[in-house]
């Protein structure tokens, strides 16, 4: 598999796992197999015309658009099976970590993915359990006909969704540990990034749990390295269309945060200077 580091801004990168052989039906997992029906049923409910289906569609991707962009590019990372950590120990299927080396130093790349794996795992296994814990209050709504139980639906989802970015991790630090994987830095994605930031220092942020990808000073104010109309750029670059999902979501929440820490450190700045 392919695993990309798309930085989106000089604090904040992107993950996303490209699976290169897709596993036949009978072999896939039965949870991965679930998934793949639920998809389906969601496309289908898409191209509804009206009903309620069509407005669960609609509300429902507004909320699945404000699930953290890093929750998604674990949940892209396959489970950690026992035939995957087989194949891996026999070397049977070469993993590739892919990023711009004009922006992420070679040094850089694996501690990244590090921080990536492990630094959102005490809040996944949390709302995990807490996922767990409302399910069984949300079950009576079933008793209200006609229309199903979307909080229960929902609750189910979220449980899903938080175990897969755990399992994500695990699969990431396992590759990490083992050094399962190759450093792969890619011209596309240098010719992408052309003139948005020079590379990442090699060293660490003095907090390895920070979200700040970026290498720069936390004093630094954080800036966008890649658009909208970049990221569209990028997916077809890489010829990856289900990748411009990804970078749309990702570079969605990245401007709303940078736009209200920008929005903060003004209030800030102005109500200190009313003091004075």
């Amino acid at each position: 598999m392919r695993l990309f580091l798309l930085p989106i801004s000089t604090r904040r990168t992107l993950l996303y796992c490209q699976k290169l052989q897709a596993l036949p039906s009978e072999k896939q997992q039965y949870i991965d197999r679930i998934t793949l029906r639920a998809a389906k049923m969601w496309s289908d409910w898409e191209k509804k015309e009206s009903g309620w289906q069509k407005k669960v569609v609609y509300y429902g991707n507004r909320a699945l658009r404000r699930i953290p962009y890093e929750e998604w590019g674990l949940k892209s990372v396959p489970t950690l099976s026992a035939r995957r950590r087989e194949e891996d120990i026999l070397g049977k299927e070469k993993h590739h970590l892919i990023f711009p080396s004009s922006i992420v130093s070679l040094t850089r790349a694996p501690e990244i993915l590090r921080t990536l794996s492990t630094e959102r795992e005490k809040l996944h296994r949390t709302n995990l359990i807490w996922c767990f814990v409302g399910m069984p209050i949300s079950a009576p709504f079933a008793l209200v006909p006609i229309i199903p139980n979307l909080p229960f639906f929902y609750l189910v989802y979220r449980a899903w969704s938080h175990y897969r970015a755990l399992a994500g991790g695990k699969h990431l630090q396992w590759l990490l540990s083992k050094q399962f994987y190759t450093l792969s830095p890619m011209e596309s994605l240098d010719a992408a990034y052309a003139g948005r930031s020079p590379a990442m220092p090699a060293s660490t942020n003095a907090d390895a749990k920070s979200s700040d990808h970026g290498g720069e000073s936390s004093q630094a104010p954080e800036k966008l390295l890649l658009t909208q109309e970049g990221g569209h750029k990028l997916a077809q670059a890489l010829e990856i269309p289900e990748l411009e999902v990804e970078l749309e979501r990702a570079i969605w929440q990245v401007e709303n945060a940078i736009r209200k820490q920008t929005e903060k450190d003004t209030e800030q700045r102005q109500s200190g200077s009313d003091t004075k």
